[in-house]
Order: C-alpha cells, then sequence, then structure tokens
C-alpha cells in the first residue's frame, strides 16, 4: 500500500509499504478514505523531542471502512464506516474504566514511563504505525472503533479522532462558571475548535494569535479576538476586558510550538536524533520546552483560575516554572492527552443533526496522499490561508 512515511526532518515520502494485517484477534484492518495532518506531526516533522525510526509511517486522526476483523471483534464487521481514535485503549482495565483512556494500562508504553500509545507517534509512543495511509491495522478495535452513520461527507465525523475530543476535554478541564470567560491561546486547529465548543456552552471566549487568517476564522464564528502583535502587554489588556480581574481560565492551545529561544529549539532537535548520547539528558533535565506562552497563562488568567494545557509540550522536562506565581494565585492545572471515548457521546449529537460547530467548513486544504509532503510544507509555513489539511488516499 502507499503510506506516508518519515525519512529525516522536513523529510516525508509517500512510499510502498507492506499491507498491515490481522495479528491479534482483536484487531480489525480499514481502509482509510479521509485522514488528517495534525499540529503534533509537525513536531515529528520538525524532530521536536521525538524518536523517529527511518521509514515510520505518520498519521493519527483516520477514519473509513472497516475491511477485515478478528475473530474477537464483534462490535464491527466489514463495510461498517468507523472513526478511530488516535490513542490506542483496550475500554476495560483500570484507567479506561474510568474514563482516562489516554492511560490505557493495556497499551501504556512502560518501557519509555508513558502512557497510551499512539498512532504514527514515535518510538516514545509505541512505534505504531500510522493512519496516513490507505490502509490502517486497528488493535483493541472491539472498543476503538466509533461507528458513524453513513450518508453526511467525511468531514462531519473525522475529527471525532483527535480534534473534537482534544477541544472537549480541554473546555471540560477549564471549569468554566456559568457566564464566565475563557481566553484560548493560539487559534490553531485546536484553539479554534475549543473556542467554538466554549461559544456552544454560552462562554465568552476571547482568542489570542499572530495569524490574520486564524483571527479572521474565528472572528467570524463570533469569537472575540486580539492579535499579539497589536498589544505591548497581552495580559494587561485581557484584564482590561475582564474587570480588571482576569478570565476565568485560559486554554494554552500552543504548547511546545510557542516562539522561544534559539537554545531551546537546539535542544529540542538534540533530543530527537535517536542515538545522541546528549539525548537522554537534555529530554530529562535540561528544560527544552518553550514556556513563553505558559507563563503568559499564567499572568493572564484569575486569581484561582484554571489553565488547560492543549498545545503539546512533549519536548522534556520544563525548568523553572514559576511556583510562587501559581501558589500565590491559587491556580488549578489541567492537562494531558484526550480521553477520546470518554467524550464522544457528548460531541455526536452536535454532528448529526445540524452543523453547529462548523466542521464541514474546518478544513482549507484537502489533498490526495500522493501531495501529503506539499501539505506537510503548506501546514507548516502556515501558506494560502492553512488550518486544516485532510488527505484522501
Amino acid at each position: 500500500m502507499k503510506a506516508l512515511t518519515w525519512h529525516g526532518k522536513r523529510d516525508v515520502r509517500v512510499d510502498d509499504v507492506p499491507d498491515p494485517v490481522i495479528q491479534e484477534p482483536n484487531d480489525a484492518i480499514i481502509r482509510v478514505t479521509t485522514t488528517a495532518i495534525c499540529g503534533s506531526d509537525l513536531h515529528l516533522y520538525e524532530v521536536l523531542g521525538m524518536f523517529m525510526g527511518e521509514g515510520a509511517t505518520l498519521g493519527h486522526e483516520p477514519m473509513g471502512i472497516v475491511e477485515e476483523v478478528g475473530t474477537g471483534v464483534t462490535h464491527v464487521q466489514p463495510g461498517d464506516r468507523v472513526v478511530i481514535p488516535f490513542t490506542i485503549c483496550c475500554g476495560h482495565c483500570w484507567m479506561c474504566d474510568r474514563g482516562f483512556q489516554s492511560q490505557c494500562e493495556t497499551t501504556q508504553v512502560r518501557g519509555q514511563g508513558l502512557g497510551a500509545a499512539l498512532f504514527g507517534f514515535s518510538k516514545l509512543y509505541g512505534g505504531v504505525p500510522g493512519a496516513q495511509a490507505e490502509y490502517l491495522r486497528v488493535p483493541q478495535a472491539n472498543y476503538m472503533a466509533i461507528k458513524v452513520p453513513e450518508g453526511p461527507p467525511d468531514e462531519r465525523f473525522v475529527y471525532l479522532s483527535d480534534v473534537l475530543p482534544t477541544s472537549w476535554q480541554a473546555v471540560e478541564y477549564a471549569s468554566i462558571p456559568e457566564g464566565g470567560t475563557v481566553a484560548v491561546f493560539g487559534l490553531g486547529p485546536m484553539g479554534q475548535m475549543s473556542s467554538r465548543i466554549a461559544l456552544q456552552k454560552g462562554h465568552r471566549v476571547i482568542g489570542v494569535d499572530l495569524v490574520p487568517e486564524r483571527l479572521e476564522m474565528a472572528r467570524s464564528f463570533g469569537i472575540e479576538v486580539l492579535n499579539e502583535d497589536d498589544h505591548g502587554n497581552l495580559p494587561d489588556v485581557i484584564r482590561e476586558m475582564t474587570d480588571g480581574r482576569g478570565p476565568d481560565a485560559v486554554i494554552d492551545a500552543v504548547g511546545m510550538e510557542a516562539h522561544g529561544s534559539p537554545g531551546g529549539m537546539l535542544a529540542q532537535t538534540i533530543t530527537g536524533r535517536q542515538g545522541d548520547p546528549l539525548r537522554t539528558p537534555v529530554m530529562e533535565r535540561a528544560g527544552t520546552d518553550r514556556l513563553n506562552v505558559l507563563y503568559k497563562a499564567i499572568d493572564t488568567v484569575r486569581r484561582a483560575g484554571v489553565i488547560t494545557l492543549i498545545g503539546h509540550y512533549d519536548g522534556g522536562m520544563s525548568d523553572p516554572m514559576p511556583m510562587l506565581k501559581l501558589f500565590d494565585k491559587q491556580i488549578q492545572l489541567r492537562m494531558g492527552q484526550a480521553n477520546v471515548k470518554r467524550w464522544v457521546d457528548d460531541i455526536m449529537p452536535l454532528l448529526t443533526d445540524e452543523d453547529v460547530l462548523g466542521v464541514e467548513s474546518f478544513a482549507t486544504h484537502r489533498l490526495p496522499l500522493e501531495e501529503a509532503p506539499l501539505g506537510y510544507e503548506i501546514f507548516r509555513r502556515k501558506l494560502d490561508g492553512a488550518m486544516k489539511i485532510l488527505l484522501k488516499p
């Protein structure tokens, strides 16, 4: 089959790779009909603290048609239309039973000391072949596969794989009070959808970004927006908009991709070079993450407020943290990979009737799989108003 594979920094290629096969009774094989490029994929593309192997298949946001199932799969059958969560989880372990599927004890990558395995996301997360391919092997398919109805286009449901549940969890974790305000830092795909969800739940939303097209997209959806370039002290500006107090919550939808020092970028690159003897100490102790946006979130949120980290901080251990300010302001921090299956039942009604979240018009680019390398470069450079890029194998 054709699949997008990693060959080095900013070097991804569509190669011929072996077709996936059933390996366990609980496996399924799906024919991928739509898959997306995620901001997290750019971490791999830029080698920001990831452990990549030559020829690894990328991607973790797929949907498609079930082609084959193992003997233990009864929930789906060939011909079913399904979305596959990016976190691989069993549905019956202690963590899954409590709604923390991203910490699944069946698929935890214990050798790296990390949580549930992920599709297409380096050896840190299990080295599982990804979904930017014509076919995908789905482990734990009896629980993982999310059946969706026939009729609406793929764009109505594909974001159940990651964008929607990640954004939904960010808003839920923010604990915004009734009539409250949330500031969303970063209006990329996750920030846009978090803003729409918060607005749908009746909250006031202030979105912050630097990219004019992203600001305009949020504004067109009814979100108040601020261009950070236009304001010298952003936390002060937001406090002025919120009775001098600050918003009840801040969602950091930027994470490690925030602009930072060249030294931080270099350290992240070092951590991504598999076999480099500096990798482990840099990863564990050097504080390679760039925390500018998180610092601003801490400054901006009101006292006794909540900060949700939705942007990835996966480049290493970060130090120092402003513990005095966090403690003095009585700030709660909530974060983590999305527990996709926990939120699906809440989100599905917003997709099956009217398109209240605007998912069908969310993608700015739709490309055949063969043009995936171009899609990565468009997304990385934010060309042509790029917001979300869908690939059609």
